[in-house]
């Protein structure tokens, strides 16, 4: 017997109310935006530096933990940390992972109108996935991350930009 994990009880719940709500109309979709910083990074000096060998297993927990989750779209930045972080998600899904520009606000929107009423999953760094949910929730909620915090999934939804937002936050 396969045990379910409490972020699979957690996303399913998130899931569960953002169906309820986009059933009321199609301008009142919920989308949801799974947040997560990248895994831990080898201390190699350099600007672009792999992930460490705990990195990687964080990299399989997530995969593991959202492999049966309905993700319309997986975001990165351009680095091999965020990209490494989502690859073996990526990989079970069958899906190519996009990039995006951190600190663009257009491109969070666009993100928001394109796959409106999903589940979208971005990972990007310790100072723009709190900006990131501050821009969704239209107000600074969330400050930047420790640098040894590797452990944080913000979870939130949106209509739209700054319309009915709510978040929630668990460690993995």
């Amino acid at each position: 017997m396969k045990l379910i994990t409490p972020l699979q009880i957690v996303l399913c719940l998130v899931l569960f109310f953002a169906l309820g709500n986009s059933a009321h109309g199609q301008d009142k979709q919920v989308t949801t935006f799974i947040l997560v910083r990248h895994a831990e990074k080898v201390a190699d000096g350099s600007k672009d530096p792999e992930l460490s060998e705990v990195g990687k297993a964080r990299a399989l927990r997530l995969a593991n933990m959202l492999k049966k989750q309905s993700i319309a779209a997986i975001y990165s930045t351009n680095y091999k940390r965020t990209m490494n972080t989502v690859k073996p998600l990526a990989e079970q899904l069958g899906q190519t992972v996009l990039q995006y520009e951190p600190f663009k606000d257009d491109e969070i929107v666009k993100m928001a109108s394109e796959h409106k009423g999903k589940t979208v999953l971005i990972v990007g760094h310790s100072n723009n996935i709190p900006w990131i949910a501050n821009t969704l929730l239209g107000k600074k909620e969330f400050g930047d991350y420790d640098e040894s915090y590797y452990e944080n999934v913000l979870i939130v939804n949106v209509i739209e930009k700054g319309v009915n937002g709510s978040t929630l936050q668990i460690s993995y």
